[in-house]
C-alpha cells in the first residue's frame, strides 16, 4: 500500500491528478500545487513512493512495480482515469505507467525529466552514490544532490527551499534510498514509447535545469506529437517549488483546456 497526500473534492467527475514525487524526495515537495490545484476544484494524489513516509517497503523495486500499485491505488481510490504528472524519478515513473496503463491516462505532465536511459557513465556515478550513501546515510544524499535543485540564486534568496528539501531526504533511510536509485538505474529507455503517445502532453522544465536541461525537455517535445513545451524563467530542478505560481498557473491553464478539448 502506498501513502499519499490529498486535496481538492473527492467526487465522481472531478478531473484527478496523480502527483509523482522526484528523488530522493516525497509527496511533500508537492504541497504547494496539492493547495492551489485543490483550491481550483481538481482532486489531487500525491503517492510516496515504496518506503517513503509509511509506504510499504520493497527491497528491490523497478517501475513496473511501481506503475502497478499506482493502478491498485487508482482502483481502491475509484479513480478509472487521472493526470499524470511526474518530475524527474516521476517522470520516470509517468512514462512507465504509461507504457502498462495507457487506458487510465487522461494526459501526461513531464516536469523535469529525461526520457533516455542512462549511459554507462551515468550508471557509474550513480553506483559510486549508493556506495556512499550505504557509508553516510542520508546526509550523503543531502551533499550530493540539494546543490543541484534550484536556480544558483535561489541558494542566496530562497534558503528555505534547499533547507526543506534536506529536511525530506534527512528522514529517509539509506536502503530505501537506494532502492529507489536501483528502480532508476534499472528504468527502461522511454525514448521510443515518445512517437507512440497518443494522449495530450504538456512538458514543463526550468529554464536554469542543470541536471534535466531545457534542451532535453525540448527533445521530448519535439518526438511527442502535440505536445505543449514551458520553461520556467527562474527555476532549476525542482521547478515546482522554486517558481509554484508560474508552475500552477501553467498546469492549470494545460488542465482547464484539455478538459474542454
Amino acid at each position: 500500500m502506498l501513502t499519499y497526500l490529498q486535496a481538492g473534492p473527492d467526487k465522481p467527475g472531478a478531473h484527478t491528478l496523480i502527483l509523482l514525487h522526484a528523488f530522493p524526495l516525497s509527496a511533500e515537495m508537492w504541497k504547494p500545487q496539492l493547495y492551489a490545484l485543490g483550491k481550483a476544484g481538481y482532486r489531487v494524489i500525491a503517492p510516496n513512493a515504496f518506503g517513503i513516509d509509511g509506504s510499504d517497503e520493497k527491497a528491490e523495486w523497478n517501475f513496473t512495480d511501481y506503475a502497478h500499485e499506482l493502478a491498485a491505488l487508482m482502483d481502491s481510490l475509484g479513480i478509472v482515469k487521472a493526470t499524470i504528472t511526474g518530475l524527474s524519478m516521476g517522470g520516470y515513473q509517468a512514462f512507465e505507467f504509461y507504457r502498462n496503463y495507457p487506458e487510465k491516462i487522461v494526459s501526461l505532465v513531464l516536469c523535469d525529466t529525461r526520457a533516455e536511459a542512462d549511459a554507462p557513465a551515468a550508471l557509474e556515478q550513480r553506483g559510486e552514490f549508493m556506495k556512499a550513501v550505504e557509508s553516510e546515510g542520508a546526509e550523503e544524499a543531502i551533499r550530493r544532490m540539494v546543490p543541484n535543485y534550484f536556480s544558483a540564486e535561489a541558494y542566496e534568496s530562497s534558503p528555505e527551499l534547499p533547507a526543506e528539501v534536506s529536511d525530506i531526504i534527512r528522514r529517509q533511510r539509506a536502503k530505501v534510498i537506494n532502492a529507489a536509485m536501483r528502480a532508476i538505474m534499472t528504468r527502461s529507455d522511454s525514448t521510443p514509447l515518445l512517437g507512440s503517445i497518443t494522449c495530450p502532453v504538456l512538458v514543463i522544465c526550468g529554464a536554469e535545469d542543470r541536471m534535466t536541461t531545457p534542451e532535453t525537455a525540448e527533445d521530448i517535445s519535439v518526438r511527442v506529437r502535440g505536445s505543449r513545451l514551458i520553461l520556467l524563467s527562474g527555476a532549476g530542478h525542482i521547478s515546482n517549488m522554486e517558481q509554484p505560481d508560474a508552475f500552477n498557473r501553467a498546469l492549470v491553464e494545460y488542465l482547464h483546456a484539455v478538459s474542454h478539448a
